[in-house]
């Protein structure tokens, strides 16, 4: 362990005060660096102090990579088994946690080899809480590289496959936890979603994902990409079993500064009522924004294809006959919100996730110092392992921040407030918004020779109904409504800023419809 911090030779407050133009005296900066002595030595007190990290409350065994055989879709980052509490809501099921979410005694690479042989020493909140419900967590799913693309191509050990067509996209970042539960070998999986990174894949692979309102679930002791934007939530095969799992991890989290303030204090805890409710009387708006358009072609998202428009079409239209009131409403700042995306997450996921080590700075909560230290040696060592994504982010967001002095995340910051009114304007009139999750069909998965702008455009041109909705906050649920090709459809439900329960009633309508694989 480190003795604290040392003491700048005056040669390296000379290049400090050079690097921001103090032009001081060598005087100046021999008092400088008495001055400087009085903070060093508070690093060094700091070092012997014993810090907080919350408990581990279950033993566990360090668990293994499983063989190909063993994880033919590479669904699987690692396996293991920890067995939770003897009862609770989720006794008895078997759930998979997605890699950047930190379990205990298990690597943690968030699909990087930027982190290659890290171990998380602490246990996420939703983890102890999947625990404490009565689960056995079974694994860690495979992620994109730094939960950055939404391909499924990028990640550290090889591609994930969709385990409906194993030659096509799964979607991402949370692929893996889709494609476990696709493929059968779990029932729910926790996933993360900063662009649409539970939804996407949830859409490609044809289950049930859920971005919780944004705070609702704790998201201490996960990577982090954007603080603002940071999602935690529920992945399962069916609605129900969405509900089940989200019932279990949401709630307020005293270490967590994303939900300061924000969680009513007559938000819902269980979630399970929302099935079989039906949607009589449930007013639905039909968002025209979001189909049928092409109006994001010089950011690279296609537009939508007619196809999975008439499949989402098709279950509102399902909807309608079991009572549901049906409405087309018009959202322009829809079409904003891609852009303030870009402004936001580019920007702040640079100076947050890469130069601040994951962790930044500002912020009252729990900061995991030794995964500080592991992204910081692994961003000094191995930047050039980093994904097209990655590069693109770090290059562009520091790019942005050093020549317009960070104008433009704020800019960003503050119009998303002017989003936020206008959905919430038109969830004044109807209860909840549909579109489809991805507006376009499934395409393969990229090649590993790609060029870059190929890369590109297979990791993030999926994101444009999706993205706007972790700018804004509101809670969004991907359900699958039909196939085309042998590939599913997703329909996404957002609603009002916690009423997930109201989003989870209408996801559980749609899948009451039909069997959506015969459609």
């Amino acid at each position: 362990m480190s003795s604290g911090a040392n003491l700048p030779s005056l040669r390296e407050i000379r290049e400090l005060s050079e690097k921001f133009g103090l032009e001081l005296s060598d005087d100046d900066v021999k008092s400088y660096q008495t001055l400087m002595r009085g903070p060093i030595l508070s690093t060094r007190r700091i070092e012997e102090l014993v810090e907080f990290r919350p408990p581990v409350k279950y033993p566990r065994t360090p668990g293994y990579r499983p063989s190909a055989e063993q994880n033919p879709y590479n669904a699987w980052y690692w396996r293991c088994n920890i067995e939770g509490a003897p009862s609770g809501i989720l006794k008895g099921y078997e759930v998979g946690v997605k890699d950047p979410i930190g379990v205990a005694g298990l690597p943690l690479m968030n699909g990087s080899r930027m982190l290659e042989g890290y171990i998380s020493e602490v246990d996420a909140t939703v983890v102890t809480r999947v625990l404490d419900a009565g689960a056995t967590i079974v694994g860690k799913t495979t992620t994109e590289e730094t939960s950055l693309s939404a391909g499924g191509h990028t990640c550290a050990y090889g591609p994930i496959r969709n385990p409906r067509k194993p030659t096509h996209s799964p979607g991402g970042s949370s692929g893996g936890s889709a494609a476990a539960v696709a493929a059968g070998d779990v029932k729910m999986c926790l996933g993360a979603d900063q662009a649409g990174s539970i939804r996407l894949p949830a859409s490609r692979c044809g289950i049930v994902g859920l971005k919780a309102t944004h705070g609702l679930v704790p998201y201490t002791g996960a990577m982090m990409i954007e603080m603002t934007m940071d999602h935690i939530g529920p992945m399962a095969d069916t609605v129900e079993n969405t509900a089940r799992l989200l019932t279990a991890i949401a709630g307020p989290d005293p270490l967590d500064p994303r939900q300061r303030g924000v969680i009513p204090a007559d938000y819902v805890r269980d979630y399970m009522p929302s099935i079989g409710r039906g949607v009589k009387g449930l007013r639905i708006g039909v968002l025209k924004e979001g189909f049928g358009q092409k109006p994001w072609a010089d950011l690279g998202f296609p537009g939508s294809d007619e196809i999975v428009d008439q499949k989402c079409r098709a279950a509102v239209k399902a909807l309608e006959k079991q009572g549901a009131i049906v409405s087309e409403v018009s959202i322009p700042m829809h079409l904003d919100g891609p852009h303030l995306w870009n402004g936001i997450c580019i920007e702040g996921a640079a100076s947050f996730m890469i130069l601040g080590n994951n962790h930044g700075t500002n912020w009252r909560g729990f900061y995991n110092t030794p995964l500080l230290d592991a992204v910081g040696r692994g961003f000094n060592t191995r930047a050039k392992d980093l994904s097209v994504q990655a590069k693109l982010v770090l290059m562009m967001g520091e790019y942005l921040r050093g020549e317009y002095h960070g104008r433009y995340y704020a800019k960003a910051q503050n119009t998303r407030h002017l989003l936020n009114a206008a959905y919430d304007r038109a969830l004044q009139e109807v209860d909840v918004l549909v579109m489809p999750t991805i507006p376009f069909v499934t395409p393969e998965l990229a090649k590993p020779d790609c060029s870059i702008e190929e890369d590109m455009m297979a990791a993030l041109s999926c994101i444009a109904n999706t993205c706007p909705f972790d700018v804004s906050g509101h809670p969004a649920i991907s359900v699958p409504c039909g196939t085309v090709d042998g590939l599913p459809v997703g329909l996404m439900i957002v609603g009002r800023h916690f009423e997930d329960i109201v989003v989870l009633q209408a996801a559980d309508a749609v899948e009451q419809t039909g069997d959506w694989r015969s459609q």
